[in-house]
């Protein structure tokens, strides 16, 4: 298929002719065509029109349930007045469920809709005056037999001083007096696996990476030098580490300030990152840039293909997800950007988090990734009822590291078993099963069984043996018990800043009180509810009283919180000042990602 690619320049109307000649002519038995218009974005308004060619007898066109979170999410919901026409003439269109339009008709047929958004990134898609930012899965209808056609996406009406930026390949050009955006994909799913920024960013590259990593911000509260100094050192270790780049371009799209929050999500070459200053930013870009290689390409099989109409269940989030965080922290120690004792904290709040969750007494580390569907619901994470999969597996993918650096003799990590995995399953194309190539890959990688280790730790739920297995590194663990104030219930900031009671806890002192879910809370002490409430609640003590008020069935109530209490263990990770030479070889190893023959002395 022929595509222009010419970047940031305006085109000659001859030459803009050109490109929709050859762009239909090249797709007119095959490509599915999508025109976008951001035109009044101060009406929050998509305007879609789908053209369909090769149609015979009828089609069926679906909106994705979910995309970007493991949540059934029902973008429908934001679909407004469908319309299908075959020529200049309307077409029969009957809508069959919530997700789900069939349209009668024979030849080319176009489907027009407007879809609603106006919700922060990088987990949903906004426009408005100041923006646009999509996730192209929220606004485009697909046809689920037809999904593996090639197809283009034209954003129009774009404002001549608003920038575009995308992953995907793409050109700019001039039609009247606004720009627009083409964009072209072999098929339907990479489409959507292409966030676009739209607005008044600021852009630049990465020095001394390549190749070519962008960085595209939207916001006030960051400064360059240390965006851009941190990016680059994540994405040079991850990069030297996973052995070469799976990309010839990537982009970080960042919203960086006040409003701006949420964390990332990953897509095949490029993030969405929202966080309140650039001081959060650094934990996040390494996680998500290790997404490159752990689930984009390094892919469970229960993943694939994507089904956008249902839940799509896997056992492997733990490793999709948890052992990316380890990764995570791996990255921000070994290149500098955390000291050894950053690691060591970061580890002892994950065991912490873990070990203090009674629901980590019953739920495995496979089940945490089946049951991440539930997470929509706040009752399912409070800490009776569930354990993150993100946590366990992070704790998991130290504790496997160590155990083979120590039958290896540090001459083999869990680094060997992720780039094997790379090299077996992502360049192949072919995807993993589940626990079970990630178990068989470290056998292979360590030379032994470690059948024992997923049967109690990764499918089970025995506890896990961290004493034995940090000592192995050089680590201790030391329990210190200790109180603080809890609030007894949880809430939730929506959208427009409203925040609204989820759940409340039985028989906790909001309960008494008489707190109930659904509460719209708009006083909190007479002030806004806390924007970081753990910050809040470090400064407070239990028995102290929260005086709210709330809106309930459109009445005003006052009700007076006093705060709980809750006993907790903290559980620090610290160097064992009496570890053998083994063991300070493999904890430098982990530290700084390298490996190398211990020498055991002979008695």
């Amino acid at each position: 298929m022929t595509f222009i690619s010419l970047r940031s320049k305006f085109l000659r109307p001859a030459i803009l002719s050109l490109l929709f000649t050859l762009t239909l002519s090249s797709s007119s038995k095959a490509t599915i065509q999508y025109a976008v218009s951001l035109e009044h974005p101060e009406q929050h308004l998509f305007h879609v029109t789908m053209t369909i060619p090769d149609v015979t007898g009828e089609v069926v066109a679906k909106m994705p349930a979910w995309n970007a979170l493991y949540q059934i999410r029902d973008f429908s919901y934001h679909v407004r007045q469908v319309e299908a026409f075959v020529g200049s003439e309307r077409a029969p269109i009957e809508k069959l469920d919530k997700q789900t339009w069939r349209i009668r008709g024979t030849g080319t047929i176009k489907i027009s809709y407007a879809m609603y958004w106006d919700e922060n990134g990088p987990f949903a898609s906004q426009l408005n005056s100041g923006h646009a930012f999509i996730n192209p899965a929220m606004i485009l209808m697909y046809i689920p037999d037809r999904r593996a056609e090639p197809t283009s996406l034209f954003l129009n009406d774009v404002p001549l001083d608003w920038g575009i930026e995308t992953a995907s390949p793409w050109s700019i050009f001039q039609s009247g007096p606004n720009r627009v955006l083409a964009v072209q994909s072999p098929n339907y799913d990479e489409l959507v696996d292409g966030p676009i920024e739209v607005g008044k960013f600021q852009e630049f590259d990465l020095p001394g990476v390549s190749p070519r990593v962008t960085v595209v911000i939207d916001g006030d509260n960051w400064k360059k030098k240390k965006v851009e100094e941190d990016l680059r050192r994540i994405c040079q270790y991850e990069l030297k580490l996973m052995d070469g780049a799976p990309f010839e371009r990537y982009t970080f799209i960042l919203h960086i300030g006040k409003g701006s929050g949420g964390g990332g999500m990953e897509h095949m070459n490029s993030t969405a990152i929202g966080v309140p200053s650039d001081e959060f930013l650094d934990g996040v870009a390494a996680h998500e840039f290790f997404h490159l290689w752990n689930v984009k390409r390094i892919r469970p099989a229960s993943l694939e293909p994507v089904d956008y109409s249902k839940e799509q269940y896997t056992r492997a989030l733990w490793f999709a997800e948890g052992v990316t965080s380890t990764y995570g922290s791996y990255t921000l120690v070994r290149s500098g950007l955390w000291s050894k004792e950053q690691f060591y904290l970061d580890l002892s709040q994950q065991i912490s988090e873990l070990e203090n969750r009674p629901a980590n007494r019953w739920q495995s580390a496979e089940q945490s990734s089946l049951d991440a569907w539930l997470e929509r619901y706040p009752l399912y994470n409070q800490p009776e009822y569930s354990v993150s999969y993100y946590t366990k597996g992070q704790v998991l993918g130290d504790l496997l590291d160590i155990l083979i650096r120590d039958r290896t003799n540090n001459e083999r990590s869990l680094d060997d078993v992720m780039r094997a995995m790379n090299t077996d399953f992502a360049k192949q194309g072919k995807p993993y099963r589940d626990s079970l190539d990630i178990r068989l890959t470290a056998e292979e990688v360590a030379g032994g069984s470690f059948a024992d280790f997923f049967q109690k730790y990764v499918a089970g739920t025995e506890p896990f043996p961290y004493q034995r297995v940090l000592a192995l590194a050089g680590m201790e663990l030391r329990m210190t018990e200790h109180s603080r104030p809890t609030l007894g219930f949880s809430m939730e900031r929506d959208a427009t800043g409203a925040v609204s009671v989820q759940a409340v806890i039985a028989e906790s002192p909001a309960a008494e009180a008489g707190l109930r879910a659904g509460d719209v809370i708009f006083t909190w002490n007479g002030a806004e509810p806390p924007r970081r409430l753990e910050r809040w609640l470090r400064e407070q003590k239990a028995g102290d009283i929260l005086k709210l008020k709330v809106r309930r069935e459109e009445k005003e109530v006052t009700i007076e919180v006093r705060l709980g209490e809750i006993k907790e263990t903290f559980y620090g990770v610290s160097e064992d000042s009496h570890a053998n030479e083994k063991a300070r070889r493999i904890r430098d190893g982990l530290l700084h990602g390298v490996t190398s023959a211990v020498t055991v002395p002979v008695h």
